[in-house]
């Protein structure tokens, strides 16, 4: 499968990415943040579908997990590494981080990031099983129950009253998106993408609503879902 991201010359890039049973849904957060980074910088990837127990088709490129770029014989592996990469090896095209204060300043909103993925997790924990192949739902289960110490549904089923201090825990997004569109200002970057993947990644895995539709973030979601012609909301979620 390819995802046009633009229209370019010759395709030398190819994205490995996290799919369920659905191979034209990506759900990895990570995976996304490439996914925009490509858009944002009008390159066009030949996307690879993996899965979780498909570790042998990555190995060849030192890695165990997605997404891992290839751009030639180049193999690129990690989200941060991989959109240092496309900033440097395409300095013509419109830049992701905005100068080296901005690539300063997104290092730690990648970490931050990070941490915005982790508060979702327990929210959607059990839902993810239902979009995988019985052998990767068994290794997710598996995997991930030994991570927490107890059942994937005794993990999520306090989500209800839980996403109340997970919202609260947004508060330095929301705050600054009560004074501009973007985390990048008037425009996205790559800030904006570090945070939205988790939100795509959730939405494309569960019918669970993370956030209220008055919610400052959500409006943001938003203007993401429709940024290059609509891509994200393009691909299959329970949101539609």
């Amino acid at each position: 499968m390819t995802a046009r991201f633009a229209h370019t010359g010759a395709m030398t890039l190819k994205l490995y990415e996290l799919v369920g049973t659905d191979t034209a849904a990506p759900f990895s957060p990570f995976c996304w943040r490439i996914r925009m980074a490509l858009a944002h910088k009008g390159l066009v990837a030949e996307t690879i579908p993996w899965c979780f127990t498909d570790k042998a088709a990555i190995a060849p490129h030192g890695s165990e997990k997605v997404p891992v770029l290839l751009d030639g014989e180049r193999a690129v592996v990690d989200s941060w590494t991989i959109a240092n990469y496309l900033e440097d090896t395409y300095p013509d095209r419109p830049s992701l981080f905005g100068g080296e204060g901005g690539r300063a300043m997104a290092r730690m909103l990648n970490w931050w990031g990070d941490g915005v993925i982790g508060g979702m997790f327990p929210l959607i924990i059990a839902d993810i099983p239902l979009n995988l192949k019985p052998e990767d739902a068994a290794y997710f289960r598996k995997t991930r129950e030994a991570r927490f110490g107890r059942k994937l549904e005794e993990i999520m089923a306090t989500r209800d009253s839980a996403v109340e201090g997970f919202r609260k825990s947004l508060d330095p997004l929301r705050l600054t998106l009560k004074t501009q569109a973007f985390l990048g200002g008037a425009t996205p970057n790559y800030a904006d993408y570090i945070v939205f993947g988790a939100f795509q990644w959730a939405r494309v895995v569960s019918p669970f609503k993370l956030l209220s539709k008055e919610d400052p973030v959500y409006a943001w979601r938003e203007r993401l879902l429709d940024a290059f012609d609509g891509m994200a909301r393009k691909s299959r979620s329970y949101h539609g």
